[in-house]
């Protein structure tokens, strides 16, 4: 399985195994849906058959002192067995930034667009949209993750103007010293045979 070299040599920036800057440790996020058990088949109606239709997403503290300075959220949606480029980096399948530090949640087929009514901003390897998962029926299965990093700050990267690698590529780097929490969740997905 190949792995998103970009976000793993970043994490030992993003999420220290100790506390923070002064700020409070990274504390720990209860990412979940409704759409699939964690680790399970993603549905074809959040893949590619099912017309890219994002799934619902929800997250809790799961600390008793939540940090109490978050300012944004961050949600990074990768398929880990599909590599673009030069193979280093794998498939971008959603990045939505700057979500409100209230939110505790993104609804189910959130609409497509650079920019969001709330504020927050989104990107996938096929545009300003969620993408959803397309490994073919004849291949093994694909591996989707889900992660969600909860920020002290906004990340100040433009919704345009750049190829979705290197929007990632920025935000990952704009988030550096700014990680409060984190949670993952994942799913499965393959094609149905017809």
């Amino acid at each position: 399985m190949k792995i998103l070299h970009l976000t793993l040599a970043l994490v030992a920036v993003l999420v220290p195994p100790q506390r923070g800057g002064g700020r409070g440790g990274v504390q720990p996020l209860a990412l979940t849906t409704t759409a699939w058990t964690d680790g399970g088949a993603i549905p074809d109606k959040y893949a590619q058959p099912g017309h890219d239709v994002s799934p619902p997403l929800t997250w809790s503290w799961t600390t008793a002192n939540p940090p109490d300075n978050v300012a944004s959220f961050v949600l990074i949606a990768h398929d880990l067995d599909a590599s673009v480029g030069n193979g280093t980096d794998d498939l971008l399948q959603w990045l939505v930034w700057n979500i409100p530090g209230a939110a505790r949640q993104l609804p189910e087929g959130v609409p497509q667009g650079a920019t969001l009514p709330d504020g927050s901003r989104q990107i996938s390897a096929t545009g300003p949209n969620y993408r959803g998962p397309a490994a073919a029926a004849s291949g093994s299965p694909h591996h989707y993750v889900f992660e969600l990093f909860a920020l002290d700050s906004m990340v100040d990267v433009p919704a345009v103007g750049a190829t979705p690698q290197q929007t990632r590529a920025a935000v990952i780097v704009a988030m550096a010293g700014h990680v409060r929490g984190k949670g993952v969740y994942t799913g499965s997905y393959r094609r149905r045979q017809p």
